[in-house]
């Protein structure tokens, strides 16, 4: 099974912490966040891994090197030159991530107790979904909002008060809010969809463009616990 780990960010929430290390290598409980990730994925039997790179990228080439990989395929899309997004990221990787089979994508900085490989069977289930995106009911200042068939309609920023959404006459209120929690299930499909899209973009903004006309579904595990460890204040409660 094919895995993606999105470990590119600048880690710019855990300055200075990440000045002179990438966030992917900041340590929680005494091993690097990337390792916690590597070996959870590995577990679940996703065997195949591609990993981004942009800051201080070659730390992390050299902590793979010097753990051989930890026994898994691992490819490494480089964006050292032109750090290019979640979607960016996910579309250069495509060389990689091709196939018949649906692929997983983690954000590196994402600790969670989630069963992937249940996440995954879940999502084969589904026949024609393009996305399956890993949520929970946690406050974010960022929601998504989904109808009563689990499928994406669009997103609101709480604080400016924009929405984004392609239904006509969208209104959050007739929608259920979740907050996306960067671990996803991707057909492969997705490559044809981006043909037109180039450089640097978000995924959430795809995925917004085509979900009127595609399902991307949201999946739920409840009593899991999944924490973004990519803030100080979370961070410090697993360091």
């Amino acid at each position: 099974m094919k895995a993606m780990i999105l470990a590119a960010g600048l880690g710019k929430r855990l300055r200075p912490l990440t000045d002179t290390t990438p966030k992917a290598l900041v340590p929680l409980r005494g091993k690097p966040m990337l390792e916690h990730l590597l070996l959870k994925l590995k577990a679940a039997g996703f065997n195949e891994i591609t990993i981004n790179i942009h800051h201080l990228g070659e730390q992390i080439l050299a902590f793979l090197k010097a753990n051989g990989n930890f026994g898994l395929t691992i490819h490494v899309s480089d964006e050292r030159n032109y750090l290019l997004d979640t979607g960016g990221g996910i579309k250069q990787a495509a060389e990689f991530l091709s196939g018949r089979e649906p692929f997983l994508v983690h954000n590196v900085d994402i600790l969670s107790d989630v069963d992937l490989g249940a996440f995954y069977r879940s999502h084969r289930k589904e026949a024609g979904v393009l996305a399956t995106l890993l949520v929970d009911s946690r406050n974010s200042v960022r929601s998504l909002f989904f109808d009563a068939h689990d499928r994406l309609c669009g997103w609101q920023n709480k604080e400016t008060g924009e929405i984004r959404s392609f239904y006509p006459d969208f209104s959050p209120e007739a929608y259920t809010p979740y907050t996306f929690g960067g671990v996803h299930m991707v057909s492969p499909r997705i490559f044809e969809l981006m043909e037109e899209w180039t450089g640097r973009f978000s995924i959430v903004d795809f995925y917004l463009s085509v979900c009127i006309r595609l399902p991307i579904r949201s999946y739920r595990s409840p009593g899991s616990v999944l924490v973004d460890v990519g803030k100080p204040e979370t961070l410090a409660l697993f360091r």
